[in-house]
Parts: C-alpha cells; sequence; structure tokens
C-alpha cells in the first residue's frame, strides 16, 4: 500500500518520520491471538495503532507475523479513519525469533529518505496521542533517540533518529531496540509524562485494560 501525506506535523517537529506498530508476536502467553482479543468495541491492537496514526508521521508500517488476521484488523482500523493511504503491512517470516526479527523487518520497509521512525509496540493499547508529537519536538541536534517515561520508567513509543536505522535494520534476538538505546547515553532524551499508558502493555488476559 502506499503512503500517504505526513499528517500533524507543525513547528518544529522533523519533516520525513515514520511510525512502526510490531504485531507479529504469538501472543502464547496471552494463549494466542493476543491482539485481535476484543477491547472497547474492536481489537486489541487497534490501541496502538491509534496512537501510531496520530504520530506525525507520513507512513504507518504494521509488521505481522503469527496472526495474519492483524493485517485485516490493521487495514480495517485505518479504513475507518480515512488513512488507508498511510498504511503498509509487511509480513516478519522469521518473527518466531523475537522482537528483533520483527523490527528489523519494519526498518527495511521504510523508505530510503526516513528521517527517524517512531516504534510503537502492539500490544500496548493506551499510550497517549499526544505523546508521539511531544517526542518529535525534542528530536533535534545532537539527540539520536527520544522516549516518554512514568514515574522514572521508561516506556513506549521510542522515536529513533534517522543516523540509527542501519543499527536497527540488523536488530536481534528478543531484545529488540535496548542494545541500540544501551549505547546512547546522553544522546537518548527522557521526556517525562503524567500518563502511565506509555507503561501498560498486555501479556495476559488480565492485563487488559477496562473496555
Amino acid at each position: 500500500m502506499a503512503r500517504g501525506t505526513e499528517r500533524g506535523s507543525g513547528a518544529n517537529v522533523p519533516a520525513g518520520l515514520e511510525a512502526i506498530v510490531l504485531a507479529a508476536g504469538a501472543g502464547a502467553r496471552f494463549g494466542g491471538r493476543k491482539l485481535m482479543a476484543p477491547w472497547r468495541g474492536g481489537r486489541l491492537v487497534d490501541g496502538a495503532l491509534a496512537a501510531a496514526f496520530a504520530a506525525p508521521a507520513r507512513g504507518i508500517t504494521v509488521v505481522i507475523g503469527a496472526d495474519p488476521d492483524v493485517r485485516d484488523a490493521a487495514i480495517a482500523f485505518a479504513e475507518g479513519q480515512g488513512q488507508a493511504g498511510r498504511l503498509c503491512v509487511v509480513e516478519a517470516h522469521d518473527h518466531a525469533e523475537g522482537m528483533g526479527a520483527s523490527l528489523r523487518t519494519g526498518v527495511r520497509a521504510l523508505p530510503a529518505d526516513s528521517a527517524g521512525v517512531f516504534v510503537f509496540l502492539g500490544d500496548m493499547p493506551l499510550v497517549p496521542p499526544a505523546v508521539a508529537p511531544a517526542l518529535a519536538r525534542r528530536l533535534e541536534g545532537d539527540v539520536l533517540a527520544v522516549a516518554p517515561t512514568f514515574e522514572g520508567r521508561r516506556g513506549h513509543p521510542v522515536l529513533f533518529a534517522g543516523a540509527l536505522l542501519p543499527a536497527l535494520a540488523e536488530a536481534s534476538g528478543d531484545e529488540g531496540a535496548r542494545a541500540v538505546l544501551g549505547r546512547l547515553h546522553d544522546r537518548l532524551v527522557l521526556l517525562p509524562g503524567d500518563d502511565p499508558g506509555v507503561l501498560v502493555d498486555v501479556d495476559s488476559p488480565g492485563d487488559l485494560p477496562p473496555g
């Protein structure tokens, strides 16, 4: 699917940003099909998609894998928002390797001129829509990544500068981008916030937020 135009960039936000939603996992601890679990009149993955589509990004790349039905859910969500032109769905055939495989699949699918990428997790449905634009406004100068925090804990999404895309495209194992972030030191900006949604992920049915 072709990517559409960038939305909501505004002042002090870099152009050419992209967003990835990692939605390829099997959800084994949930009992399977986690992202397709009913939630608030839709599917669990809808929460992460809503946050991603609120980002100042040209395109939203959804990485699928274990559950092919996530493709249809992403398409339905994008069409329902009138944003189908911004959606790209790619499949991580080696998703069983871990989050790193999904991440590198998504990064390798980005346009060559990408200035940076937001990385969202498909099982985090409560990320506030205002978070991604706030992160983008801090990606300047020598900053290589920006992440939200709540009560001192780093959350998601994380915004990576374009200079880090080659490293992310080689991610492996189940750590995803953690190794990359660990090398950044003061070039990683942590943005405190007052919404715990940046930390809320769903591992088991009991973790589902009230709907």
